[in-house]
This record gives structure tokens, sequence and C-alpha cells, in this order.
């Protein structure tokens, strides 16, 4: 539901505003005003979402509104002008007011009006959602987030549910099948991983760490550093070292250093 405010110094034509915009369930009218001034100050106390604003009223007009609320850096909220004069409406959309209604105000005119900046914000709050959820998952997964908002314009998962049980590593002609659930942790050596597992033995794969990683579930792996990965539930204790720095002790004894890009991820571990 979108805060309004209903700005104009005739009483008959506030109400009779107030009166039509009952019929849009969407729309919660927060403040009326009479003057100029009382609109800067309720736009300041009450940060709406939408605001009917008149253009002519006596010792501050809606265009000097926004003037001071842009001065004071207040947030302008959605506007759209009411005005008897159409010689405004030039002027109203310079300062990028979304739109304008003539009085005497027509219910047809104000439903085109209101479905206007319902359209816009519906799609800005959605742009808005998307950006949270993508920073979220980056902050999980590592990935970029340009891709991640890439998937969810073109509504392609998020985060994918269907990650391998296990990995196939080659090796002197042998290919192992590494069980995902038995690897503790994974550092790099040059152009190869070290896959740590749970029985102490360490498997070497010819695998980026990027590529690993988007193979491996992010709620049951966390990147720490640049060349290493670490399971979990492996996790026994994060410590700060004298130097400032972190590091990890697995349950097997091993020091797993974090680096400072990853020290949030990790912490966000022990939060869950």
């Amino acid at each position: 539901m979108l805060k309004v405010i209903v700005v104009d110094d005739e009483p008959l034509a506030r109400k009779g505003m107030l009166v039509r915009l009952r019929e849009f369930p969407e729309l919660d009218v927060v403040a009326e005003c009479s003057n100029g001034q009382q609109a800067i100050d309720s736009i300041s106390e009450f940060a709406p979402d939408l605001v009917f604003l008149d253009v002519e009223m006596p010792g501050m007009d809606g265009f000097t509104v926004l003037k001071q609320l842009q001065e004071k850096q207040i947030t302008l909220p959605y506007v759209v002008f009411v005005t008897a004069y159409d010689h405004y409406a030039f002027s109203a959309f310079e300062v990028n007011a979304l739109d304008y209604v003539l009085k005497p105000v027509e219910p047809i005119r104000l439903r085109q009006a209101v479905e206007k900046v319902l359209k816009i914000y519906q799609a800005q709050d959605t742009q808005k959602h998307k950006g949270q959820l993508a920073e979220a998952v980056a902050k999980l997964t590592g990935e970029d987030t340009g891709n991640i908002l890439q998937r969810l314009d073109n509504a392609e998962p998020v985060v994918n549910d269907r990650f391998p049980d296990a990995i196939s590593i080659k090796d002197s002609g042998e290919i192992t099948r590494v069980p995902v659930s038995a690897i503790e942790w994974v550092d790099a050596a040059g152009d190869y991983m070290c896959i740590h597992t749970r029985d102490g033995q360490t498997h070497i794969l010819r695998r980026t760490m990027k590529e690993l990683e988007q193979e491996l579930d992010p709620r049951l792996f966390v990147r720490v550093h640049r060349s290493a990965i670490v399971n979990v539930h492996t996790i026994a204790k994060l410590q700060m070292l004298a130097n400032g720095e972190h590091q990890l002790m697995l349950t097997n004894g091993q020091a797993v250093k974090v680096s400072r890009s990853y020290k949030d991820r990790v912490k966000q571990v022990f939060n869950q």
C-alpha cells in the first residue's frame, strides 16, 4: 500500500480528492495539507510514496515545494500535480512529476494517473527486491551479482538445488567418484584442486576453484579464501590471530586461513 499526502489550499478541492482516493485500496492517505510549508513538513515526517500536489497556492506554489525539498535533501515522493490550467503540464514534467490532472478532477482521469503510479511503483519495487535477493545470494555463494540478476530477469533458478552427490576425478587412467558429503575442505595448488576427504585422503582435480565452487551446494560449503573452500560441518571454531587475521579450525585439527574479503561470509555460518 502506498502512503499518500494530498496538498491543496482549497478545502472543497482537498475534500473532493480525499473522497475519490477512497476508491483505491492500494492508497493510504496519511496527511492532508493546505499550504506549501505544511506539505514540506508532512513529507519530511511521513516520507510518503505519492503526493497529489496543487500547483497554484498562495505563498509557496507546488514547484517551490519540490525545490525546497531538494534543497533540504529530502527524498522526493512520486508527484501528481493538480491544477486548473493545462499550461503547467510542461513544467510539471520538467520537474519529473509522473502525471498531472486538471481541476475539476474527473474520476476517469484520476484513475489513469493512479494506475500509472502503481505500475511504475510495482516495477521499481520488484527491481528493488531482485537487487536485495541477488545481494543475499551473492554473499552466500560468492557469485557475481550481475549474473544472478540476469537469471532473475530471465525467470531462471537463482540457486541451483540439483548439486551432484559426487565429484568424478580422473587420475592415471582411472576415474574415482568422491562423495561430496565426504569432502572436508578444498585448497588450490596452482592449476589443480586438492580435495581433502574425511578418510584422510587427498584427491587431485584439474579444475578452477570457481568451477568447483559452482558444483558445491552453498548451504554446505563456504568459500573462505580465494584458494580454499570448507565444508561447514567440519568447522569447529573461528579464531582471530595476533596480527588481526582470522583462521578456521576444523574438526580434524586443520587450520585454514580466512581472507578479509570472505570473513563476513564465514561469520554467517555461525549465525545460522
